[in-house]
């Protein structure tokens, strides 16, 4: 019985991997070399002079293009720039708040003063009133809490999306404001 191990396909073909017979030639620092078209095997000579690699960068041009560098030290650098891209991107979190539709005074104090907690780390806040058995017929009175909610909440978001009715359960978002 054979088994078939995956193949780690690698992201560039380089060197002697490329299969074209002519290849574009860029960002090349040298005065004997200028930016062009050349065949496969100067470009691999130019490579083997400098003692670095014949990387492929863009294998769907006619000739793909090619670059002449240290292929470790490229594979280091696309790395590095991945990983600070993705420490830039800014998560948000979404939290939710639930309520029912006859909630009282006190109890909506401490769901506002926990929805502003929310928001002031930068959390967006999904508020969401739940309609269990008959006091769905009471949605007014539900979508009339939410925008009361929106108003006390103010100061520190803005609606993001107004009521929207879904199922048993009427929801609106909230995203927090610039500081």
């Amino acid at each position: 019985m054979f088994r078939f191990l995956p193949q780690k396909k690698e992201k560039h073909r380089i060197n002697t991997k490329i299969d074209s017979h002519k290849v574009r030639l860029v960002g090349v620092e040298s005065d004997s070399i200028k930016n062009g078209v050349y065949s496969l095997q100067e470009a691999l000579q130019f490579a083997r002079e400098k003692e670095l690699d014949l990387v492929e960068i863009n294998p769907k041009l006619d000739p793909p293009v090619c670059k002449i560098l240290d292929y470790k030290k490229f594979l280091y650098e696309q790395k590095k720039k991945k990983k600070q891209f993705k420490a830039k991107q800014v998560k948000v979190n979404t939290k939710e708040i639930r309520f029912g539709p006859q909630i009282g005074d006190h109890d909506g104090k401490v769901k506002i003063k926990t929805a502003e907690r929310f928001l002031m780390r930068g959390d967006k806040v999904k508020v969401f009133v739940f309609f269990k058995g008959r006091s769905i017929v009471y949605k007014d009175q539900g979508k009339i809490k939410l925008l009361k909610f929106a108003e006390e909440i103010e100061e520190y978001g803005k609606v993001e999306q107004m009521p929207v009715m879904e199922g048993k359960r009427m929801y609106m978002i909230l995203a927090p404001k610039k500081f």
